[in-house]
């Protein structure tokens, strides 16, 4: 009969370790670790210490380390955003990204409820083309049906077909020789710069129909913004973006009677048509006047109950929504950087995308683009931005709503430290470790699981509740 290390050897390699994990004394408080990191894929092991002083006398008011944990560790969340690399922690985001953009449109957090009466809107600022691409067809429509030929490089320049959504030619240009990779990657690379000039002729558009001094308006006026990075299916990025306009010190001072959705909407449109950047000189690619696409879409958005316009909770909902999608999710390149330009020839993505990677670094490599740094996002196809930023009036930041959650959990779990003023902290922390081992993962797993399934029900039984 085979001993019990025997039949250990012969179980695959996530039973072996789970039993292993089972079997460990500390188990109970390995768990209750797991637990409070929501099951989170990749957890951060961190060691060290936290003291809580008074100043004065010296006298220990709190204190923690990691010598008694499992394994003299600590596991916090990874807090990575994208749904495909930890779903637990995206969650999470979404939800500090759904709060977040609504307070800046209802209330709360800081910011008073009235500021849903100050204009609002919801735009939508769009890519240029650069060249044509199979789209999604629906009902009898077909692809490109009206064009046809060849192009010069012998490709069709046109397409009867139907694409659904799920149709991988969808986004994918009809002939790739004709695409302009290189003004993709740099309108990708410029459209920070892009973006800031639109806000910039947005102001001086809004002084000018108020007949005051572009350089007066921050006396005046304030505009506010929170906005969001969305790639498309042909992995060009449209930016969404909650469009605000205060009074100057905010969104506690109301506008100036002039300051209207109809205003507002009217320079949004101005703006987004008349803003450039020019990408720097090249022999190799010349020079791109950079712009915002013809589509461009400016609603206003619904203030309590009025008919018109988009609700708030809905721009909130699809916001938070897309800044957890990841690259298998949309044509966002790979969700890690590419060190090499083998790693481009190895990297699970469509052909488009590998010709994009391309682009970007073989342009990375000519002097003239080296500030774009653009092999250092080819990962992202040129684009360096964050998937959400906003304007610092907007409303409360991600930091101050992760340091609120902190604190109830805190509260919630009977730790919470004494409301000294005269305390000091010493903290020494050091990273040792991440991930999970093949056992610890599928535990991880079934928690989140759990989690998720008991935040359903308790939604179900609030929903019921408020229905009866």
């Amino acid at each position: 009969m085979l001993d019990r290390a025997a039949r250990l050897r012969q179980l695959p390699e996530v039973d072996q370790d789970t039993i292993r994990l089972a079997q460990d004394p500390q188990f109970a408080r390995w768990l209750e670790q797991i637990t409070a990191t929501g099951g989170c894929a990749h957890p951060i092991h961190l060691t060290g210490a936290t003291t809580v002083r008074d100043t004065h006398s010296g006298e220990i008011l709190h204190h923690y380390d990691t010598t008694t944990e499992p394994g003299e560790r600590l596991l916090v969340r990874c807090r990575n955003r994208r749904a495909t690399v930890c779903p637990p922690c995206s969650r999470l985001h979404a939800g500090d990204t759904f709060h977040l953009v609504r307070a800046g449109l209802v209330g709360g957090k800081t910011v008073p409820a009235h500021v849903r009466e100050h204009p609002r809107l919801f735009v939508t600022l769009t890519a240029p083309g650069f060249g044509p691409v199979h789209h999604i067809t629906t009902g009898t429509e077909r692809c490109r049906p009206r064009r046809a030929g060849q192009c010069e490089h012998g490709q069709p320049v046109g397409c009867s077909a139907r694409h659904t959504d799920t149709d991988p030619l969808v986004g994918q240009p009809l002939c790739p020789d004709c695409y302009d990779y290189p003004g993709h990657v740099l309108w990708h690379a410029h459209t920070g710069e892009l973006w800031a000039r639109f806000t910039r002729t947005v102001r001086r558009t809004l002084a000018s129909a108020a007949g005051i001094a572009q350089t007066r308006f921050p006396d005046h006026a304030r505009l506010s913004f929170a906005k969001v990075a969305e790639y498309q299916k042909r992995a060009a990025i449209h930016v969404h973006a909650v469009v605000r306009l205060d009074g100057p010190a905010g969104p506690h001072d109301p506008p100036p009677p002039w300051a209207t959705a109809d205003t507002l909407t009217t320079a949004v449109c101005s703006a987004a048509r008349a803003v450039t950047v020019h990408s720097p000189y090249s022999p190799a690619t010349g020079q791109h006047i950079l712009r915002w696409g013809t589509q461009l879409d400016a609603r206003p958005l619904r203030a309590f109950d009025d008919a018109d316009g988009l609700s708030d909770d809905a721009v909130a909902a699809y916001v938070a929504k897309y800044v957890t999608k990841g690259a298998a999710d949309t044509a966002a390149g790979t969700d890690y950087r590419l060190t090499s330009a083998d790693d481009i020839e190895t990297a699970v993505v469509s052909p488009h995308l590998r010709s994009l990677m391309r682009a970007c670094w073989r342009l990375g490599g000519l002097p003239e683009f080296a500030p774009l740094r653009l092999r250092e996002w080819a990962h992202t196809l040129g684009y360096r931005g964050h998937i959400l930023t906003k304007s610092r009036a907007y409303s409360t930041t991600y930091t101050t709503l992760r340091a609120e959650r902190a604190e109830h959990e805190r509260t919630a779990a009977g730790a919470d430290l004494p409301d000294e003023p005269e305390a000091v902290t010493d903290a020494n922390w050091r990273y040792i470790a991440s991930g999970h081992t093949p056992g610890a993962a599928l535990i991880a797993a079934g928690v989140a699981e759990d989690l998720s399934r008991n935040r359903e029900i308790a939604h179900e039984e609030i929903s019921r509740w408020a229905v009866d």
